[in-house]
């Protein structure tokens, strides 16, 4: 079944074919594993009585349970909004919620948080999910309203609270908006509490979700929990062409990823020496162009254009040199020789790589052979075949029978087998063949 907190679909998500729910991480963002869930509490120590409840998108806040309901993850629960109530679910219970209190909180201690008021009922559920299909057509309406002003904004995405009495629009935008007479406008309209809140292009990213170039879900609707500068300096340092259509992502600014990788790129350019550096040889000076950080080789090239890959140990040896004034002949001396594997030649042996292999099989003939005489069957029955002319000078003699003498003919070679007649039964006639009737 579907999950009514779920963006994608109005409680329908696409991906799963409704196989599962968000509580159950089917199609979840910013899930969180608990891998604290077999363990067990010591003796004496109460249970955490704070937890995480997650609304929708990637929404997510801390409330306190101070009736101690009996509480585990994905269950609905109903806690404490202004004004009003609002539904959630709960994605964190017990030791691991205090893990992530102390990771996203500077001072806990003095943490304020909202009461929960009871787990949901079928009523409120029903609200609920009720809540969840207006917000599309909502968002449609505003966005006319928007236009109709002439507002420079984008209203992204809409939030019912749990009750039905209040709903949150995000939008984006480059400069302040003056949005008072839309707010007027849609609280005359939808008869609802209007609250609007600008956020990002980042955050817009990871509300409404999507896939990126790499064929994933986007990192910042499904773990990633915080935005961190992204620079051109951390393309520079892993080689990467400075495209600005490749290098963004889908809310149009640099890559996330690109931070993933930048602190191994920069352990291992520690070991080269700096992108300026120029080597002088007696065929002139020759010039860095680009570095290949995972084969540990550096490209100069010289005058005539002649790209030449060096290692950085190569490269520290020639500036040496080019310290103490000398200057080696050339940097071909000093180019790495790569050492060339020659792969063993393949034999079709077998003849299975040819798409034509059966074509020979099915348009063969067959060698039909001659028909041979049956050596068992009599010579009267062999078919004669056509006579033969005789070329030669000896007279040829002819045993004609005279008459009064009868030919010999010879016996077949072979005598025709008796058929076994079934044995009698007791009491059944013995069989005398067929009878024939004669006319009288």
């Amino acid at each position: 079944m579907g999950c009514s907190n779920c963006s994608t679909g109005g409680g329908t998500p696409g991906g799963c074919q409704n196989n599962g729910t968000c509580s159950s991480g089917g199609c979840n963002k910013l899930g969180v594993f608990d891998w604290l869930a077999n363990m067990q509490l010591p003796v004496g120590q109460k249970a955490y009585d704070i937890v995480e409840v997650r609304f929708k998108n990637s929404r997510k806040a801390f409330y306190r349970n101070g009736k101690n309901l009996s509480l585990q993850v994905g269950d609905v629960v109903a806690v404490e909004a202004s004004p009003g109530y609002d539904i959630g679910v709960v994605s964190i219970v017990g030791e691991l919620a205090r893990i992530q209190v102390k990771k996203k909180i500077s001072n806990p201690k003095n943490l304020e948080t909202p009461a929960i008021y009871r787990i949901a009922t079928p009523e409120d559920v029903q609200k609920w999910m009720q809540s969840r299909e207006l917000e599309k057509e909502v968002m449609y309406q505003s966005r006319t309203l928007a236009v109709n002003l002439n507002l420079d904004m984008k209203i992204s995405d809409v939030e019912y609270q749990g009750d039905l009495t209040k709903a949150t629009f995000y939008y984006t935008s480059d400069d302040r908006v003056d949005f008072r007479q839309l707010i007027k406008d849609m609280a005359e309209k939808f008869k609802i509490r209007v609250e609007m809140r600008q956020i990002g292009s980042r955050q817009e990213a990871s509300r409404l979700g999507g896939i990126g170039s790499c064929g994933r879900e986007l990192c910042c609707s499904t773990w990633l929990t915080d935005f961190r500068s992204v620079s051109t300096s951390a393309a520079r340092y892993q080689q990467l062409s400075l495209n600005p259509q490749k290098l963004a992502g889908q809310c149009g600014k640099l890559k996330c990823c690109l931070n993933y990788e930048l602190d191994s790129y920069l352990d291992a350019l520690k070991a080269f020496p700096a992108a300026e550096t120029k080597l002088y040889t007696e065929k002139g000076t020759s010039f860095h162009v680009k570095t290949d950080v995972f084969k540990r080789l550096m490209f100069f090239t010289q005058e005539g254009g002649e790209f030449i890959a060096l290692t950085p140990e190569r490269v520290k040896e020639i500036m040496e040199m080019n310290a103490r004034k000398e200057k080696p002949a050339s940097l071909k001396d000093y180019a790495k020789i790569e050492a060339v594997v020659v792969e063993p030649a393949y034999d079709n042996v077998v003849g299975q790589d040819s798409l034509n292999r059966f074509d020979n099989n099915f348009n063969k003939k067959k060698n039909k052979k001659p028909n041979r005489p049956n050596p068992n069957a009599p010579q009267a029955q062999v078919r004669a075949s056509k006579p033969v002319e005789l070329k030669t000078d000896k007279p040829v003699v002819l045993n004609i029978p005279t008459e009064g003498t009868t030919p010999k003919v010879d016996k077949p070679a072979f005598k025709k087998k008796k058929r076994r007649k079934p044995p009698r039964r007791d009491g059944e006639a013995v069989s005398q063949g067929p009878k024939t009737e004669t006319n009288g």
